[in-house]
């Protein structure tokens, strides 16, 4: 693996390195949940990232202390920025783990500092930070106990059950701060889940977090994210799904269809070709246009979801009408966007 194309690439653009190629330990751990997976401890020069300009996103800044995810959702779309450390977009993305662990105290310096303007901070956007490596290296409580005690308004989208590891500190901070929390659960089908979400917490594991952060005082949406052409987007499956995510209190949906861009591409259409062969035309007709769907596909999906949640009861005058804090900020449907599920 050559690091050095961290620092090759920040001379291009003009920015700081992340770290710098002398500070990266390798370690790997022979228990059964780490068993195939490298970490690579660095400390990061910086934690706080500005989202590019031309980002159709709700939020300017962003804090991931993880790259590369054991999630190993087939379709994530970060999977490209692999390739930025020499990495592959396919196996490399889902077993070696960069972790920022200077993370927690590089945020508090950042936070402290006279320029900084207390703007919203999104987590779990690029890779899940409640993944698997965060039962070992617990950076999230030092980041959230450091938001909280600048009172800096956040938000988390997770696939993550670890979320209540760290329920206590996101009660301090909600009595201080506004926080959002998303918890993405695209589809119910369980074969669905777990040939495409093979590291994660089942979709019932995830709608118990929801339910356990709504009972706390913390409200919590649904990313229905992604919603899977031809394998988890029939009528059926999509008032499954629905219905579930209301009975767990959700107090929003937001409904993303699967887009493809180079790096996940590749990878999914592999996928694809070993275990639903008969799919692949179908996929190469409907993205022939690029990586998303076409419009009157998102539409119609985002329809449906939404006369779904209507039906039962989901929004302001539903069952997360009570809650107290704001659900994390959510792309505008139907839009292009769908955020790694993470």
């Amino acid at each position: 693996m050559r690091w050095n194309n961290l620092a090759e690439n920040a001379a291009a653009t003009g920015e700081a390195a992340l770290f710098g190629t002398d500070a990266v330990t390798t370690r790997t751990f022979d228990t059964p949940e780490f068993r195939g997976i490298t970490f690579h401890e660095v400390r990061a020069r910086s934690i706080v990232n500005r989202v590019p300009g031309a980002s159709r996103m709700p939020f300017e800044w962003t804090v991931n202390p993880y790259r590369g995810c054991t999630h190993a959702c087939v379709y994530c779309f970060a999977r490209k920025t692999h390739t930025y450390l020499d990495l592959d977009t396919g196996l490399d993305f889902d077993s070696q783990i960069i972790v920022k662990i200077n993370a927690p105290e590089l945020l508090r310096g950042q936070l402290a500092s006279r320029r900084w303007q207390g703007a919203h901070i999104a987590m779990g956007t690029n890779v899940d930070c409640y993944q698997r490596a965060e039962g070992r290296y617990r950076l999230m409580p030092g980041i959230i106990a450091a938001l909280r005690d600048h009172a800096n308004p956040f938000s988390i989208l997770t696939k993550g059950t670890l979320i209540l590891r760290d329920l206590d500190l996101l009660v301090q901070a909600a009595e201080v701060t506004d926080v959002g929390i998303s918890v993405s659960v695209g589809f119910t089908d369980q074969e669905l889940w777990r040939t495409v979400e093979p590291g994660t917490p089942s979709p019932e594991r995830r709608l118990d977090v929801v339910r356990t952060l709504t009972d706390h005082g913390i409200g919590c949406g649904v990313l229905m994210a992604p919603v899977i052409p031809f394998l988890g987007d029939s009528p059926d499956q999509l008032r499954a799904t629905v219905r579930a995510i209301a009975a767990s209190g959700a107090t929003s949906v937001t409904a993303l269809v699967l887009h493809l861009r180079p790096g996940a591409r590749e990878w999914f259409m592999a996928w694809l070709g070993k275990h639903h062969p008969h799919l692949v035309r179908r996929y190469e007709r409907l993205y022939a246009e690029g990586a998303y769907a076409p419009k009157w596909y998102q539409r119609r999906i985002t329809r449906q979801v939404h006369e779904l949640a209507t039906e039962f009861g989901i929004g302001p005058s539903g069952p997360g009408a009570r809650r107290r804090v704001p659900a994390a900020a959510e792309p505008e449907p139907p839009g292009p966007t769908q955020l790694t599920l993470l």
